[in-house]
């Protein structure tokens, strides 16, 4: 069995979550880790803290978090940080839990499956630091700015302007859009066009230098959910017996809801979900979108995508 770990990344609301947890599912040992690059990551579980979101580890950069990374991948829980942590009985319960996780994955020799597409911008540094395979979701551009609106997920987007090696590095193309959109808060599907451009950005470039990575449209993942994670599981070496496909099947068949209003949840029906973009969206905001993400978004959705 490959234990490699596992980094499955992308925009946030492409179904990093739902592809993390069904990898998870293996017969063989597998570890699910919550976005550990996240700002709200426990510190049990990678010691390192991040003061914004989509951080951008490089190897310029990088030394201070090796060790902690490691660790985690080692399942080397670090309860003294989580005890400095824990304010209510609901943290000390959690401590509790996840160092009984990270012993159970240490003696079962575990393969981490990091969800995480906020750790979109270092997936590069973690490939090569740590020998990981990547799988990157990409999705369609409105179906992405129509879960941002829903959602109301207003970004912080001076976070990339306190970041200037990420500026250098891959944002420099829209610099003075973001010193705009974090100068004046703007209105919410236009902050999704702009993520959606400054997410995908990386991911074109990864696509044309990194070839042993996977590239899935979310669209095609719920299309066809077990032809999808069958071709997953192969590549990674893993077990796709009858108890994974059973798992797939009842996380994506018709009957599911299309939308849940846990967003935790990843019972979907998929082929239902990936349109839901087309009756939420007035056409002139679908039109708005596609303005403002062309010529990028045709590196990966051609006119009959729309």
């Amino acid at each position: 069995m490959d234990r490699r770990p596992v980094l499955v990344t992308g925009s946030h609301r492409s179904g990093t979550g739902w592809v993390a947890s069904m990898i998870a599912a293996s017969p063989d040992p597998a570890a699910y880790l919550w976005e550990p690059f996240s700002r709200l990551h426990r510190p049990g579980i990678l010691d390192a803290g991040f003061p914004y979101w989509f951080p951008y580890v490089s190897e310029e950069n990088g030394a201070p978090f090796v060790d902690p990374v490691r660790d985690m991948l080692g399942f080397r829980y670090k309860t003294g940080a989580e005890i400095r942590s824990v304010r209510t009985p609901k943290d000390a319960a959690r401590l509790l839990r996840d160092r009984a996780r990270f012993a159970r994955w240490r003696r079962e020799g575990a393969r981490p499956i990091l969800k995480d597409p906020i750790a979109i911008y270092s997936a590069g540094w973690l490939a090569d630091t740590f020998s990981m395979d990547v799988i990157v979701l990409i999705r369609h551009p409105a179906a992405f700015v129509n879960s941002v609106v829903s959602r109301r997920l207003a970004h912080p987007f001076d976070h990339f302007l306190h970041q200037p090696l990420l500026m250098r590095d891959v944002l420099s193309p829209f610099a003075s859009e973001i010193a705009r959109f974090a100068d004046e808060e703007q209105p919410i599907l236009d902050q999704g066009i702009l993520l959606w451009n400054l997410l995908h950005t990386p991911i074109a470039r990864y696509r044309r230098e990194r070839p042993s990575w996977s590239f899935l449209r979310l669209e095609d993942v719920a299309a066809q959910p077990d032809a999808s994670f069958r071709a997953i599981y192969e590549r990674l070496g893993a077990t796709y017996d009858a108890g994974v496909r059973r798992t797939v099947a009842e996380h994506s068949r018709t009957g599911n809801p299309a939308e849940a209003a846990d967003p935790s949840s990843h019972i979907r029906d998929s082929a239902a979900s990936i349109v839901t973009w087309k009756r939420r969206l007035a056409s002139a905001d679908v039109d708005r979108i596609r303005a403002g993400v062309e010529p990028l978004s045709k590196e990966f959705y051609d006119d009959a995508d729309w």
